[in-house]
């Protein structure tokens, strides 16, 4: 059992404003794990005026020396990579290998980039007879999600500290715990007080408040596309800049030409990981009508393997939607050919990996974003079926193509209203821009793309 009383605040631990407390459940076993203070509107506003006061000295901080504090707290990250893991493991119930190698490694390593670029990046440059200046858009108020609590944590504060802004971060209530050690991290790196603060608390209290508050100048939300639009709704109100990283109905393409085999194995792991728990994860997979039944066949062989390699959803809310999403594709037709909705478990909030065939485009499974182990397998005639197919959402946030010849891979890629697609399975990059198309998002998250959202533009002419 972890009890945390206190809420990260201009450099130190104290009392939260309130006596509420959130109780921290593992999804695995269903038990409490530990509990956290639920802050207030109060808290809130301590942490703001904390990180406004704050704002002109870090702002004012040479960006090598930011580098440099950034690069001391992606080391006091890589220090505690067996506990961030270990808790990662007991809040979300990722399993261990995947605790490790994603939900521990990966923040160390976009802490590592914005080391970099925070020393080397081009705060201003020369524009005919003008002089443009990057400067921090000013105090960032981040509010990250649940299902990779650290990594959101790290692709919002990192950035935001390399571009001279400070902030404050209100966690996902479910998993606030690698927050914390987050925040211990942040306390053992030395970066100085004020620049980083943390409040605890649920997103209609604390995440509202943050959203609201006049002393905030951008909002980085990471979430729903239901509350994304609130948050757009509430920073319009007051033309505050948002970063909003939202949801994804992503199509994983085999063109006739591609290793089918390949495709079908990696699109089936792409969704299982995490327990599909990913916002990018590509649910809909769609297959030539010449290689339809082979595909299927593959696909139903592939998910029997994850029936005990895959965790939990993180609560029992999530488990229900999962499961009435299964219900639903039955009852609209279409054929379910591994899983089901019926929970694998007696205990935690399991749902078996779940493939379905003979979906069809307009089907709730083949629209609305599932976030659970459950894939929906389409056919279509021709190329540009697929496409129709494939940019028949309201969501555009990521996507695959797999063909026998790269540039036939990439010329269908370039159609996609979308705004990451691997081509052959190409490997996730740290450093490239991730954000979506419609209602996926606006703007965008790692590299220089992912810095350039927290920076203010100047242009002084001579």
């Amino acid at each position: 059992m972890k009890a945390h009383d206190g809420m990260y605040i201009g450099g130190t631990w104290r009392p939260a404003a309130g006596t509420d407390t959130i109780e921290v459940v593992n999804p695995a076993d269903e038990q409490v794990i530990g509990r956290v203070p639920a802050g207030t509107a109060e808290d809130i506003d301590a942490a703001v005026i904390a990180a406004r006061a704050a704002l002109p000295g870090w702002a004012a901080t040479p960006p090598a020396e930011r580098g440099a504090i950034i690069g001391a707290l992606r080391d006091a990250l890589a220090a505690r990579r067996e506990e961030i893991a270990e808790t990662v493991t007991a809040e979300l119930g990722a399993p261990p290998p995947l605790a490790q190698r994603v939900h521990a490694d990966l923040p160390v390593t976009v802490a590592g980039s914005y080391a970099e670029l925070a020393a080397g990046h081009a705060f201003e440059e020369k524009v005919g007879n003008s002089t443009v200046h990057h400067e921090p858009v000013g105090v960032v108020g981040a509010i990250t999600p649940w299902n990779y609590p650290l990594h959101q944590i790290v692709a919002k504060v990192a950035p935001a500290l390399a571009a001279g802004c400070t902030v404050v971060l209100k966690p996902a209530e479910d998993t606030p715990l690698v927050a914390q050690l987050f925040a211990e991290a942040v306390h053992d790196a030395g970066v100085p007080a004020g620049v980083f603060n943390l409040v605890t608390g649920l997103g209609p209290v604390a995440g509202q408040a943050l959203a609201e508050h006049d002393g905030v100048d951008l909002i980085s939300f990471t979430g729903s596309t239901a509350v994304g639009r609130r948050i757009a709704a509430t920073a319009g109100a007051a033309i505050k800049k948002v970063a909003l990283e939202l949801g994804g109905k992503s199509a994983n393409v085999i063109l006739p030409s591609a290793d089918l085999a390949k495709a079908v194995s990696v699109g089936v792991a792409n969704v299982m990981s995490n327990s599909g728990q990913t916002c990018s994860a590509w649910t809909r997979m769609l297959v030539h009508t010449s290689r339809y039944d082979e595909a299927v066949e593959l696909a139903a062989q592939a998910a029997a393997k994850y029936g005990d390699r895959i965790g939990p959803l993180v609560n029992a809310k999530q488990q229900a939607r999962v499961r009435g999403y299964i219900e639903k594709g039955v009852a609209e037709g279409a054929r379910l050919i591994a899983g089901g909705p019926e929970s694998p478990r007696e205990h935690g909030y399991f749902v078996s990996p779940t493939v379905f065939a003979d979906v069809t485009p307009e089907m709730t499974i083949a629209q609305e974003e599932i976030f659970g182990p459950v894939l929906s397998i389409l056919r279509y005639e021709d190329e540009a079926d697929a496409l129709r197919i494939a940019n028949g959402t309201v969501y555009g946030l990521a996507g695959a193509v797999w063909a026998g010849d790269e540039s036939e891979a990439v010329a269908f890629a370039r159609r996609m209203d979308t705004g990451q697609v691997d081509i052959n399975g190409g490997r996730f990059n740290p450093r490239a821009p991730f954000g979506g198309y419609k209602q996926s998002g606006v703007g965008r998250e790692l590299g220089a793309h992912g810095l350039a959202e927290y920076l203010q533009t100047k242009s002084l002419q001579f």
